[in-house]
């Protein structure tokens, strides 16, 4: 059983500052794996007093010696990818084959590529007379959730660390193992001291004060819409920067054509990655009406084909996070049967032979209506919803009525049609028939949050700009 009851704050592992631990279960067997100890106030305090004394020295080293930094991160980083897959599959039940491929995959993506940015990167550009300058925000605090832990650690600290800026992580308590085998491989690393904290807790005790913190200058969060709200009122009387993504009920709209099929068997399986606990997964996947019957028959046949179960074994799926996600998720697909969607696939309880552990359903719905229930709350699990349209403008129309604006898809064999839909589409971020691009800015519209995430993008959020005027002699002296 792991026991991390230790925070990592000014270089060190050091004893927090109250006695509270929280208890880490196994969701694929209901029982405890590991507990951490819960930060206080008094913990934010001495991890952003830390990150502050780091930062005069941090902000004011060459992007040069920083990629050094990086690049002995990515060479920890990649010898510890066994450890990191390990936490991820005992703490939120990951399959072994998603936790040490795509799940810590990521995390390396996303680092690889904010070497490259880096390296290129403009920090200063003259202007006439005027000197425009990049400069590191300063402290950051950054909240991550527990559904892709590495993914969202990646696009936090990397570009965190590329800009000049110092931090204090606070993982999601759900699952914290991974976030401290992060602080590990950092301090191997030779991250400078201060530069990088890591405090474990919940919201109340860690997020709250950390997003009120006069001392922190900006806040990156990931999570629900719900918690995005009060970490904004949190933050709003120091008017420090908060930057957001939040939740998704993300349209998938597949065109009429020869790949309708394929794309239908696609959208499908897309759902069901990661136990559908996606925020940008394809919930609301999009047919002509003419062709539901036969969409039904797809969607039918491929989630009956999605094996669940042990996460060390060899199955597509494994559990849910934890009993509260399981009962969430349990209630919604009980809302759509109760609300007169078609159940094609999946459905209330455990899939057979699983009497532990907290699985579901690969689950389809179909000839749903956007005003139900299950088409426009997220669901965060394995279901997936079918709505019909009459036209690619009534496609376009539904897929945009929603309060989320975090992804869209768009799936046809025919690429200018595709890329005209996809560009009605309110998102940030649209692939066309699954493209997938480390430097493609990732965020959202509406209540999907603000800011951006990804490549070149994610360095933004943390960066400040200066106008330095009269910076050239010649226009220093014209007066």
């Amino acid at each position: 059983m792991r026991e991390y009851v230790k925070f990592y704050i000014d270089g060190q592992w050091t004893d927090p500052a109250g006695a509270g631990t929280f208890v880490v279960v196994n969701p694929a067997t209901e029982e405890v794996c590991g507990k951490v100890a819960l930060g206080s106030s008094a913990d934010v305090d001495r991890a952003v007093a830390a990150a502050r004394r780091a930062f005069p020295g941090w902000s004011t080293t060459t992007g040069e010696e920083r990629v050094e930094v990086l690049q002995n991160v990515l060479d920890v980083y990649q010898k510890r990818a066994g450890d990191l897959a390990a936490a991820l599959t005992e703490e939120m039940g990951a399959p072994a084959v998603l936790a040490g491929g795509f799940q810590v995959g990521l995390g390396a993506g996303h680092l690889s590529t904010a070497i490259a940015v880096l390296k290129d990167f403009v920090f200063e550009e003259q202007r006439g007379a005027t000197l425009v300058v990049k400069e590191p925000i300063g402290v950051c605090g950054l909240i991550t959730p527990w559904n892709w832990p590495m993914n969202q650690i990646a696009v936090k600290v990397f570009p965190a660390l590329a800009t000049g800026c110092t931090m204090v992580l606070k993982p999601s308590e759900k699952s914290p193992f991974t976030g401290q085998v992060f602080a590990e491989i950092l301090d191997a690393a030779g991250v400078p001291a201060g530069v990088f904290n890591l405090v474990q807790g919940d919201g109340p005790g860690v997020g709250v004060p950390l997003a009120g913190h006069a001392d922190v200058d900006m806040i990156s969060f990931t999570g629900s819409t719900r918690a995005g709200v009060d970490i904004a009122r949190n933050a709003a009387p120091t008017v420090k920067r908060v930057t957001q993504e939040l939740g998704g009920k993300s349209p998938n709209i597949v065109l009429d054509d020869e790949a309708f099929a394929e794309n239908v068997g696609k959208g499908v399986a897309n759902m069901m990655g990661n136990s559908g606990q996606t925020c940008s997964a394809p919930s609301r996947m999009l047919v002509p009406a003419a062709r539901m019957d036969e969409a039904i028959a797809i969607a039918r046949e491929t989630a009956s084909g999605i094996t669940v179960g042990d996460p060390q074994g060899d199955f597509v799926m494994g559990p849910v996070v934890s009993g509260a996600q399981f009962e969430k998720i349990q209630a919604l697909i009980q809302k759509g049967i109760d609300e007169g969607a078609t159940l094609v696939a999946g459905g209330p309880g455990r899939p057979d032979g699983l009497e532990r552990g907290y699985y579901v359903k690969p689950t389809v719905f179909a000839r749903v209506t956007n005003d139900m229930t299950v088409a426009r709350e997220e669901i965060f699990g394995p279901v997936v919803t079918i709505l019909g349209y009459d036209s690619v403008d009534h496609a376009v129309e539904i897929a945009n009525d929603a309060e989320y604006g975090l992804a869209g898809y768009v799936a046809g064999a025919d690429l200018e049609q595709a890329r005209a839909v996809a560009r009605r589409i309110r998102a940030g971020w649209v692939a066309i028939n699954d493209a997938f691009d480390f430097a493609c800015p990732f965020g959202g519209y509406k209540k999907s949050g603000n800011g951006r995430e990804w490549g070149e993008f994610g360095f933004h959020d943390y960066l400040e700009t200066k106008g330095i005027l009269g910076y050239t002699p010649e226009a220093a002296s014209s007066g």
